[in-house]
């Protein structure tokens, strides 16, 4: 091998080797960090758009909005109800203040009392969130048990009484934990609903969910 045909070669390596520049726009990098929001990658996308951001210009409208998505996304991780505040007065951030101003927060509810009320007498956690069909059905699984427990315990059955009770705590445990996940997650579902008017109400292209 002569000199000049080693020295062509380490210069293809070399350029195979160099890493591909990406020539995405704002827009496209923009577009890609809504994506994977929408998918559930938040941090993915926060990283994507705080790379993007921090090598636009401050003036930029797209360095604007990557930092208000930012913003956005990271407040519902959190579930958090404010947003920091922000340098610029774009058009993006003043319609997001404005609807912050407007629109009542959702206000958590307590998910122990649920619980307690559960564990108390069954089918009232569920009865207490208006969830009447639930508490219903709680009522109905756990109330014969209960009443065949104590029967069976009246009448000292011995193993039929401790197999009953087993059923019993079972049953009753489950509609606890029901009247619990259920109060949670309608908590979230009312966040979610203001957040999306939120983000809805910025303006900002595409959304996240």
């Amino acid at each position: 091998m002569t000199i000049h045909s080693f020295l062509l070669m380490t210069l293809l390596i070399s350029l195979l080797l160099i890493p591909l520049v990406s020539t995405a726009t704002p827009q496209q990098t923009y577009q890609q960090a809504m994506a994977k929001a929408a998918s559930g990658h938040n941090n993915k996308a926060v990283a994507d758009l705080q790379g993007a951001a921090s090598a636009l210009p401050a003036e930029n409208i797209w360095q604007e909005r990557m930092a208000l998505a930012i913003a956005l996304i990271e407040i519902r991780q959190h579930q958090g109800l404010e947003l920091p505040k922000f340098n610029h007065a774009s058009a993006h951030a003043r319609l997001t203040e404005a609807y912050l101003k407007e629109k009542t927060r959702p206000e958590l509810k307590s998910d122990w009392l649920p619980g307690l009320l559960a564990t108390i007498f069954p089918g009232a956690g569920h009865a207490w969130q208006g969830r009447w069909n639930d508490a219903l059905v709680a009522a109905i699984m756990v109330w014969p048990m209960l009443l065949l427990t104590l029967w069976a315990g009246y009448r000292r059955m011995g193993p039929v009484t401790i197999f009953f009770a087993m059923i019993t705590v079972w049953l009753w445990s489950g509609t606890v934990f029901s009247s619990i996940s259920l109060a949670e997650r309608g908590d979230f579902e009312a966040y979610l609903v203001w957040w999306q008017g939120l983000w809805q109400a910025s303006a900002l292209p595409g959304r996240p969910w």
